[in-house]
């Protein structure tokens, strides 16, 4: 599954990565040609923040996890 989101603060960046860390499935985050875990933080800072970064949750049963992280959720 694909969403967009963006992350606009280092706060909201903590935010992220506690939510995502919660959950077993693998989480990946693309900005561009580079893709990095979103559960590591010092990947998320790797990628340009200051534009939506499309993120692929690797299984289909993550309606906890998208409600959890709907506030950095753009579409």
């Amino acid at each position: 599954m694909k969403k967009v989101i963006l992350l606009n603060t280092i706060n909201d960046v903590k935010n992220f990565v506690n939510a995502v860390s919660k959950y077993d499935f693998d989480v990946d985050l693309i900005s561009g040609r580079y893709a990095v875990d979103a559960k590591s933080i010092m990947g998320i800072f790797s990628l340009d923040l200051s534009k939506p970064i499309e993120m692929e949750i690797h299984d289909e049963n993550c309606g906890d996890f998208l409600a959890e992280i709907k506030s950095f959720i753009t579409e």
